[in-house]
């Protein structure tokens, strides 16, 4: 058989991702933060686009008469109203600077120095840096205490052993020849810095520590306890504990007590997070018995097409000339339409997304979390005719206000469990039916999670225990072993 070349016509569809439809996609899921850095980048790269500033006195003429001209519909800035050639600089600047006028008199205010201006609060770390350095200490020790505290970890528990911070030493000019003899040293300088307890490998020689910093005895029942039997302590063995000591249950009481005041976490207490506060992206409000959905613009710019730039535009068009020039221009505007195109499309998005929410969650708005119906991203799809992906992009990082509080929109997206009446029951209303469980629980007979699955069962709510256990914990709530009260 000859092998011949042919030409041959065939039709099909396929899915090409357009750069505005990828640009669409990559700014329906980015947070406000990310969408506000992208737009104030975009304005500085695209001399095209323009911030549209808020007008609180009404429209300019021009304004209105590109309104009525029925244009692109953009409002114009005040700089560029009517009049603005015929400003006099000297005039005005005679009335600020008046020769004739009586002298100004200046406050003089001395601000302090910028060096005393903190960036941010001072974590851990600064802490034990700033006690080391006031220290009387050699500067080798120095140096090696230096390298234990840069092995801390947030807590305040070493992460690193002797050895490996002998191998980091020889590996710096400036430690080099530190022995392992002065490591050892260096962490007992550091142990003995405040906060009490950091430096240690882990959670016992930490509580001993701090045991130590309050000047407890050595016999005393509370250092035995944590240094001789602390894997029973933590089994919350107490019956057997009193019995090796020779004490009755209650008098272990205060014991406990003073075990539960340490700090599990000592290097928390410096701990320099800052809180974060969140900034809903849709507001949910009740007006005359209906929900009323509205978009969050605020910290948002708008934007529109530079005038001075159009009007070039239109004159390279009409002198007929074509160049490097406009085809810059024509470029930035076509990457600018793109960009207020997709913004509009992601707002239109959320708004819809937002409304199929509220309604099909109408009952919980109206009574409470008892009435959340279960609701997974392809009904939400199914009811604004998008892609299960689409809604997906848009929950992903956005909060709703409602009369409910805060909450993210993911919030409203969760599996169902079946029940022997009615419709299915949401998980989150079953992690509410078990935290109310125990929380009117007998604190001396705790319910178990096989208790409360039974409990639920009762209810008609058909679960099985293991989910019960999983839901308990992503409660946080402790096992019935743990929250059981002995004394």
């Amino acid at each position: 058989m000859a092998l011949e070349q042919k030409l041959s016509l065939k039709l099909a569809q396929r899915l090409v991702m357009t750069p505005s439809l990828q640009q669409a996609i990559k700014l329906l899921q980015m947070t406000r933060l990310e969408l506000q850095s992208v737009v104030t980048q975009e304005l500085v790269e695209n001399p095209i686009l323009e911030e549209v500033e808020e007008q609180l006195d009404g429209p300019t003429e021009e304004e209105a008469e590109s309104t009525a001209d029925g244009g692109d519909g953009e409002a114009e800035p005040a700089s560029e109203s009517a009049g603005a050639d015929d400003f006099d600089v000297e005039a005005y600047l005679a009335n600020v600077w008046d020769s004739s006028s009586e002298p100004r008199t200046w406050e003089n205010r001395e601000a302090p120095p910028l060096e005393n201006t903190l960036a941010r609060e001072p974590d851990l770390y600064d802490h034990l840096l700033w006690q080391l350095h006031m220290s009387d200490i050699s500067p080798r020790l120095c140096h090696a205490a230096e390298l234990v505290i840069g092995n801390l970890d947030p807590d305040g528990f070493l992460v690193a052993t002797v050895d490996e911070i002998s191998e980091m030493a020889r590996g710096d000019e400036e430690t080099a020849g530190i022995t392992e003899e002065e490591v050892m040293a260096a962490v007992e300088i550091v142990q003995g810095l405040d906060p009490p307890g950091i430096a240690c490998p882990d959670l016992r020689l930490s509580l001993l520590h701090q045991l130590d910093a309050r000047r407890e005895p050595e016999e005393s029942l509370a250092r035995r306890i944590v240094a001789e039997d602390w894997d029973l302590f933590l089994r919350r063995q107490l019956p057997a504990l009193a019995r090796k000591y020779g004490v009755d249950l209650h008098e272990l009481e205060p014991v406990v007590d003073v075990i539960k005041t340490l700090q599990t976490r000592p290097g928390r207490l410096y701990n320099a997070d800052r809180t974060q506060y969140v900034t809903p992206d849709v507001y949910v409000r009740k007006l005359s018995g209906e929900y009323v959905i509205q978009l969050n613009d605020e910290g948002l710019p708008r934007l529109r097409l530079s005038r001075a730039y159009r009007q070039m535009l239109k004159d390279l068009q009409s002198d007929g000339t074509s160049g490097d020039a406009q085809a810059y221009i024509k470029d930035k505007v076509r990457s600018a339409l793109w960009l207020i195109k997709s913004l509009d499309q992601r707002q239109r998005t959320i708004y819809k997304v937002a409304e199929s929410i509220v309604r099909q969650q109408r009952d919980f708005l109206d009574h409470g979390i008892e009435h959340l119906r279960p609701m997974v991203l392809r009904d939400v799809a199914a009811d604004i005719g998008m892609h299960e992906s689409t809604v997906s992009r848009v929950v992903s990082n956005k909060y709703i206000h409602t009369p409910r509080g805060l909450s993210p929109m993911k919030f409203f997206f969760h599996s169902g469990i079946d029940r022997d009446y009615g419709d299915d029951i949401s998980s989150l209303t079953v992690k509410r039916k078990i935290e109310q469980l125990i929380q009117e629980e007998n604190p001396r007979k705790p319910i178990s999670d096989r208790g409360l699955a039974s409990a639920l069962q009762r209810e008609g709510i058909n679960i099985a225990r293991r989910t019960v256990a999983k839901y308990r914990d992503e409660l946080g709530v402790p096992s019935s072993t743990h929250r059981k009260k002995i004394f």
